[in-house]
């Protein structure tokens, strides 16, 4: 079985902001997958498959910078290991549009990963860091990333959240090896894999 989490926070002035990017992947994968999410305290969570994989999805387990506790219990409640969990997030390094996966690391400054890692006492979980771009110069991070996202976003954001359930199915089907290798790309995606576009 597969957990697969997306970070955020919870209530409907958040829910569009760029820091929710991982509960909107929950969500596009879950609308793909046919698996019904349904709130259950600030969470939104559902059960499924693909193929012969059973999943566990779950988004905006409680406030961003409280994430770590609840997703250890997910974990505790399945009987899962750091090993089976796929945390989706965002990730302001990485350009609007663009993902990567990594086997592990550390939390690079955002609150979320970091709870994450201090509950589960370890740094050694799979990510897919969904890319939502730079702060303008001399804009505040924090606020950067609790804003909504713009109309230049917006084009992109769409196809990049396909993106993201595309790496789910790959990872999840043909290992880590392989998703990282179709995924991180330094090229945006538009049609063919590796084609430039904008």
């Amino acid at each position: 079985m597969r957990l697969i989490v997306g970070l955020g926070n919870p209530g409907a002035a958040y829910a569009q902001t760029r820091h929710n990017i991982g509960m909107l992947a929950i969500e596009r994968a879950a609308a793909r997958w046919s698996i019904r999410l349904a709130r259950r305290g600030v969470a939104q969570r559902g059960s499924g498959r693909l193929g012969s994989e059973l999943l566990e999805l779950a988004g905006t387990l409680d406030w961003m910078n409280l994430t770590g506790p609840p997703l250890k219990g997910l974990l505790r409640e399945h009987s899962l290991t750091p090993a089976d969990l796929i945390l989706l997030h965002d990730d302001l390094d990485i350009e609007m549009g663009r993902l990567r996966i990594k086997q592990e690391g550390g939390h690079g400054g955002h609150n979320g990963i970091r709870s994450v890692i201090e509950a589960l006492g370890t740094p050694q979980f799979l990510r897919i860091k969904i890319g939502i771009g730079r702060p303008a110069p001399r804009q505040d991070s924090a606020d950067y990333v609790l804003q909504a996202f713009t109309r230049e976003d917006l084009e992109v954001l769409n196809p990049c959240l396909d993106r993201v359930v595309d790496a789910l199915e790959c990872l999840i089907h043909r290992g880590i090896a392989v998703a990282m290798n179709q995924f991180n790309i330094r090229e945006k995606p538009a049609g063919d894999e590796g084609a430039p576009g904008g």
